[in-house]
């Protein structure tokens, strides 16, 4: 026997087979660990990509069938490598560019951790599983990538970390407070990982209220057109969600807003009627630059019925139409989300009740619930969500509820709401108010209208609607036994007049083509169809809800078309609209006639159309809550 021979048969004696082969996958092993490793934490060879990808996967769509959504393109100019000097931020985006990361994945609460990356990039990262979240600065300037220049400065000599706390409010509170306190605001990171609340909280400081007593309170006084003025401009400076990179669509905004506020002088239009515009010149050049420039990008995530399902008739119907009409629109959508300025949400704020709510459960925390979610799976795919912390999107919604759940959801977006009450969740500057319209008729949704002429219109007054909350018995004690004013709570010859039930239709609209006056007192909310309906019938409507911002607030002026009379004086409502001389009322219905075409919807949107009017006032309100920081940033806000 050779030596060799000698040699393997003293090795198997030794090693056997099956120890050979664990040895074998023991090595194997080690080399994959390490090799992983490696992929992970450097940069610096290309592999960054390959662990971005691995880390958008730990979101899944939320959809009813439970599949995943695919991840936005990572291999696009708007996911490039990280370059030298940029940091990961607390929102998973990188600081000077996009990116998402995977910060654990596991679902384990980290307390914090350092990793450095290599090429003079390190991750840090703390938790705080009450109030604690965290935002980062570059470790120097960030490079210029894909047209998205950095925001900021920062430190050129060091990485700094932020960590930031709740402010107590009103003193120490108690125990029970602070984990009352504690608790929601677990509920809201829930599943939210990926999604930074710094903007939302900043918003947060332009509401009002922020508590039952506080809004209690604030009832108390009914606030002007000229308050919610002041509010308006104060908002808009004092509340700011600064970017985390500016972009090209940005400067164009910036842009648009210089040539708004130097619109020439413009005092005649042969489709628009001035008077009823707060500021005619700046209108006609807002509304020219939203048809030449404005493009949306709406996001295709979303199971119906909730999303990308309008209803066109009923009382909520305004946000089904836009819906309809937004994504049909060829002028505005873009498919690529890189050129768009704006992002819409569309889902139906009434399907998400009429679909989840759980009947005399008394809670809306599934509704909002599922609203996260969805907030979750768009910053997940996409960079644009954490780029703006949402300021950059907006929704519409008529249910009386979204206007509390969108805010718990998505505080930073703006929101078309018909539910726009002051001492609520509605943030004036920020929010639009969105016309509620009771479609009746998909073929034809502007049936009807018009009226008499005003000379011809013999009764004072009419309303007639279910007793809803303390002003509507109030306003038929007073004035349902004077023969001048129609105030009713059913229709006569028995119709029921109330929103659920079954409207002598033909009667209601003649009592409204025949009054002078239409009032249009609040119910359980501060919004009523009425406003809308005394303008289809040429009907000069008196708005009786304080703190009530009437719809696109931003660019008409209601005193033209419109009476506003303060709740406390409904025992004076006869006194105030015969105090109107004839002259003045003429001109009033004038307005109301002329101003019609904006609230009307079509089978095919038309100019200052009622679907270009809501669009026009997201619009308005985003150009002028972005504004340009020293530094040459874009800053919603401030």
């Amino acid at each position: 026997m050779s030596a060799v021979q000698k040699h393997l048969v003293l090795r198997q004696k030794i090693c056997p087979t099956r120890t050979r082969l664990l040895l074998c996958v023991a090595i194997l092993t080690t080399i994959l660990v390490l090799g992983f490793h490696s992929l992970t934490v450097s940069p610096g060879n290309g592999s960054m990509t390959l662990f971005t990808a691995i880390g958008k996967t730990i979101l899944p769509s939320h959809s009813p069938n439970g599949s995943p959504s695919p991840s936005y393109d990572s291999g696009s100019a708007a996911f490039p490598s990280l370059e030298n000097g940029e940091t990961l931020n607390a929102a998973g985006g990188v600081d000077g560019d996009l990116g998402d990361v995977d910060r654990g994945g596991d679902g384990e609460e980290e307390r914090g951790f350092s990793v450095d990356l290599g090429n003079g990039t390190r991750l840090r990262d703390f938790k705080d599983t009450d109030v604690g979240y965290m935002t980062t600065e570059n470790s120097e300037k960030a490079q210029n990538v894909s047209g998205f220049p950095p925001t900021g400065g920062g430190n050129a000599n060091a990485t700094s970390v932020e960590f930031h706390k709740e402010e107590k409010l009103n003193g120490d509170p108690s125990p029970g407070e602070e984990e009352k306190k504690k608790k929601k605001k677990r509920r809201w990171q829930d599943g939210m990982e990926t999604i930074s609340l710094e903007g939302r909280e900043i918003i947060e400081d332009c509401i009002l209220a922020k508590d039952p007593q506080e809004r209690a309170r604030l009832r108390q006084s009914a606030m002007s057109i000229s308050d919610m003025d002041q509010l308006a401009s104060k908002n808009r400076e004092s509340c700011s969600v600064v970017p985390r990179w500016s972009s090209l669509r940005d400067r164009e905004i910036l842009d648009a807003r210089k040539q708004i506020m130097n619109a020439p002088t413009v005092k005649s239009d042969p489709e628009l009627y001035p008077p009823v515009f707060r500021n005619f010149s700046m209108f006609r050049r807002s509304y020219d630059l939203m048809e030449s420039l404005l493009k949306v990008y709406i996001y295709k995530e979303g199971e119906k019925p909730i999303f990308h399902q309008p209803e066109l008739t009923g009382i909520y119907s305004s946000e089904g139409w836009f819906m309809r009409h937004m994504e049909g629109s060829r002028r505005f959508l873009v498919e690529e989300p890189r050129q768009a300025h704006l992002f819409y949400m569309p889902f139906s704020s009434h399907l998400l009740k009429t679909q989840l709510y759980v009947p005399d459960s008394h809670s809306h925390d599934n509704l909002i619930e599922f609203l996260q979610k969805y907030v979750s799976t768009i910053a997940a795919k996409y960079p644009f969500w954490n780029r703006t912390d949402g300021a950059d999107h907006f929704l519409v919604s008529c249910h009386d509820w979204a206007t509390h759940e969108t805010w718990r959801a998505m505080g930073t977006p703006v929101r078309a709401l018909c539910n726009a009450d002051t001492t609520e969740d509605f943030v004036v500057g920020k929010d639009v108010s969105l016309p509620e319209t009771n479609v009746r008729s998909v073929q034809d949704p502007a049936e009807n209208l018009g009226g008499w002429p005003g000379r011809n219109r013999t009764l004072l007054a009419f309303f007639a609607g279910q007793m809803h909350g303390y002003l509507r018995p109030a306003l038929l004690q007073h004035w349902g036994d004077d023969p001048d004013m129609a105030i009713l709570d059913t229709m006569p010859l028995g119709g029921s007049t109330g929103g659920g039930g079954v409207k002598k239709a033909a009667d209601y609209a003649q009592y409204m083509k025949s009054s002078r006056f239409c009032v249009c007192p609040r119910g359980f909310e501060v919004n009523s169809p009425r406003v809308v309906e005394a303008i289809f019938y040429e009907c000069v409507p008196v708005i009786i809800s304080d703190n009530f911002v009437p719809p696109f607030f931003e660019v008409l002026d209601w005193g033209a078309f419109s009476v506003i009379v303060e709740e406390k004086d409904v025992p004076r409502l006869k006194e105030i609209l015969l105090s109107i001389s004839r002259p003045r009322y003429l001109a009033l219905q004038t307005g109301v006639r002329k101003v019609q075409k904006h609230f009307l919807w079509h089978d095919q949107p038309t100019r200052y159309d009622l679907f270009h009017m809501i669009l026009h006032s997201v619009w308005f309100n985003r150009v002028f809550q972005l504004r340009s920081s020293p530094d040459g940033a874009s800053t919603v806000g401030r």
